[in-house]
């Protein structure tokens, strides 16, 4: 009986580890879409005049949400605001954070990416 009891646990500590070791291989997901990553940029986009390509230099602001910008920008008009930003699907109170310092409504847009 306690044979059967200690190979019992031996098999069941070695599914144990086969089950680790799988999970820590496996692929993680990636990011949804829409979404770019976190690059650093330099400089400011002007969320008003700017076109989608210089949106995408934005921080989590991929070709989905620039298009959804420029279509908010297209129905209501300028942006009066940074904050308004928060009008977006997707745009919350962190990814404004993340926004806010690269975000104008007024000048030129000089973001671009460091060499």
């Amino acid at each position: 009986m306690f044979a059967i009891a200690r190979t019992a646990a031996l098999c069941a500590a070695l599914i144990s580890l086969v089950c680790s070791v799988a999970y820590a291989q496996a692929p993680k997901p990636s990011k949804p879409a829409g979404i770019a990553p976190a690059a650093r940029i330099e400089g400011v986009v002007n969320i008003n005049t700017a076109t989608a390509a210089e949106l995408e230099l934005l921080p989590g602001v991929g070709p989905a949400r620039a298009r959804a910008i420029l279509e908010h920008r297209k129905a209501k008009g300028e942006f009066k605001a940074v904050e308004d930003l928060r009008e977006i699907t997707g745009i919350g109170d962190r990814a404004l954070e993340q926004l806010r310092p690269h975000c104008v409504t007024t000048g030129k847009t000089t973001a671009h990416r460091p060499d």
